[in-house]
């Protein structure tokens, strides 16, 4: 079944703009290198994902509980949204989601916690049967799309003239909502990485209808899975992003140590795509590079690994 869902323009970007920066400070940007940084990784949730569940929850009555599926960060979005809102909410994850996310879910005491199947594609289909509250979606969702655009606002303030924003893709939310604020900025533009081991979002587009995938091996495990059917991403990001490149799991090993190294900065595979892609050389940069290192949340050992 496809679900009906309203397609967010920039009327939903400016609702979005005034409840999030109402709850969440500005992330900072890092300049002190070729590539910028906007650190995503400084939200409470660590990721960007807690401005689209800010955004959505904010629309529905405080008595209403959020039913979600997430690979992690969205559902850990919606968790801190929880917390900050007085709200409860249900998170879907697969049994293989990032033990390190599973953790800090597991945390709140304003989220009840199911683990279903192997997939988030599992996870999400378990999800959509549940009654008990109201669905939003990790990225097919025009509060959730919007709210992810507000990156957009804050880069208006800390950038001077052209830019090249890159972020990562997955379902495509964050694409979107920065898609929907550069439609406002002749002089930017937005470009999406995918991991190479998982591509719905470029296959469905180059198809014209959707394509279901088989998932690689990756540490970017926040952008993998297949696509919602019917999501209204696919055809915002026909409109409104430049171009979509993938990055492979070497390519994604390095941007996480040079991110460590050269800016101190922890980011999970999902988080380092945007970095991986500038410092391959596969982005057509217009304007400054800005690069959305969106999540920072990567178990420990696993993070070891990859800096040794």
């Amino acid at each position: 079944m496809i679900r009906t869902v309203h397609v967010p323009d920039v009327d939903d970007l400016a609702k979005a703009r005034e409840r999030v920066s109402a709850v969440l400070r500005p992330t900072p940007l890092d300049t002190t290198g070729n590539i910028w940084l906007k650190l995503e990784t400084a939200q409470p949730s660590g990721s960007f994902k807690v401005r689209g569940a800010i955004a959505a929850m904010q629309d529905l009555p405080s008595d209403v509980e959020v039913v979600t599926a997430s690979a992690g960060n969205h559902g850990l979005g919606v968790a801190t949204a929880t917390a900050l809102l007085g709200t409860r909410a249900t998170v879907v994850v697969s049994g293989h989601a990032s033990s390190v996310k599973v953790s800090k879910l597991q945390a709140f005491d304003s989220v009840e916690l199911i683990q279903v199947g192997t997939t988030y594609d599992e996870a999400e289909q378990h999800a959509l049967t549940l009654t008990h509250g109201v669905f939003v979606s990790p990225y097919n969702d025009p509060a959730v799309i919007a709210g992810q655009g507000t990156i957009g606002y804050e880069l208006d303030a800390q950038v001077d003239g052209p830019m090249t924003v890159v972020c990562a893709v997955g379902g495509g939310g964050l694409a979107s909502g920065l898609g929907l604020w550069a439609s406002q900025r002749p002089d930017v533009r937005i470009v999406g990485v995918e991991s190479a081991e998982s591509v719905a979002m470029s296959e469905t587009i180059k198809a014209g209808h959707e394509v279901e995938i088989t998932v690689g091996d990756t540490i970017a495990d926040g952008i993998t899975g297949n696509l919602e059917p019917g999501s209204v991403t696919v055809g915002l990001i026909k409109k409104h992003v430049h171009s979509l490149v993938q990055v492979t799991e070497a390519e994604l090993h390095h941007a996480i140590r040079y991110l460590a190294s050269n800016h101190g900065v922890i980011a999970e595979g999902a988080g380092a795509v945007s970095v991986a892609a500038l410092l391959a050389g596969k982005v057509d940069v217009v304007g400054q590079p800005v690069a959305v290192v969106s999540g920072r949340n990567i178990a420990l050992p696993v993070l070891a690994k990859i800096l040794a």
